[in-house]
């Protein structure tokens, strides 16, 4: 029970919890120098930590984990309004016209829902490939190549003919991707299999080919939203610039939400 009191005084207050504090606070039964003997026990436990010799104690990446496995009880549902079921709905509802953008609104919802940051990615590269690809004239000197990912959303990029570009250029460069590039993993675009669709395309046309190659290796998004959340938590603005940090770099934000098991889980400390 005191590790628990301390976690919920910290998580609120985001300072060092002392004897006096956790006695009152509570109502405990319990004189300071008893909280004081039990709290130094947790501390030789490694489930508390002192930042400084006269401060009170925090918890330790240990003792979350220990009152996250063991002492923390599941919350009751939450209970959403008719109007919050609407909006909801009609978040879902974008889904079959803009699927890409699906994982940017759910993540600010759910931040604004919970009063927490959220994250979320696109499909991983694995789960994700392009099915289709079209090429379209949008000027003498442009294509833009369109690409349409297997979960349904659109990939666009242009490419620079300095030549010239025909309506036939487009077809038939159209033809050469569908027949090469689609369900095509990014990790089997080799050398080889460049060279050789450069050469069916021609040196002239070989930009459009590199702009489609762009498109299958394109990675996933990651989102973050309500950081200003995060600000308001007393216990993370000491360390909120690191942790931006963090989530800026993509590749080490993703690792942190990579799928496990599917069940819910809670990364700690050095986790």
């Amino acid at each position: 029970r005191i590790l628990e009191a301390i976690v919920a005084i910290y998580s609120t207050g985001g300072e060092p919890v002392g004897s006096g504090l956790l006695a009152s606070h509570f109502d405990m039964a319990l004189s300071s120098a008893t909280l004081r003997n039990e709290m130094a026990a947790l501390t030789k436990l490694g489930l508390l930590e002192q930042p400084h010799t006269s401060a009170g104690r925090v918890p330790s990446p240990k003792g979350y984990r220990y009152y996250l496995d063991h002492l923390l009880e599941a919350p009751a549902a939450i209970a959403l309004s008719a109007a919050d079921r609407e909006n909801i709905d009609r978040l879902f509802a974008d889904m079959d016209v803009e699927p890409e953008k699906l994982a940017q609104s759910a993540a600010r919802a759910l931040a604004d829902y919970t009063g927490c940051a959220a994250v979320a990615t696109t499909p991983q590269a694995e789960d994700l490939c392009i099915a289709h690809f079209e090429v379209v004239q949008v000027g003498r000197y442009s294509a833009a190549v369109l690409a349409v990912t297997s979960s349904g959303g659109v990939r666009t990029r242009v490419a620079r003919i300095h030549t010239g570009l025909t309506r036939e250029d487009a077809d038939e460069m159209a033809r050469l991707l569908n027949s090469s590039l689609t369900f095509v993993a990014p990790e089997d675009l080799t050398p080889s299999l460049t060279a050789s669709l450069v050469l069916s395309a021609g040196r002239r046309l070989a930009p459009v080919v590199f702009a489609a190659e762009a498109l299958v290796r394109t990675r996933p998004q990651f989102y973050l939203e309500g950081v200003q959340y995060l600000a308001k938590m007393p216990d993370v603005r000491t360390n909120l610039g690191a942790l931006l940090e963090v989530f800026s770099d993509n590749e080490a934000a993703r690792a942190l939400i990579e799928p496990g098991s599917g069940k819910v889980t809670a990364t700690l400390g050095e986790d």
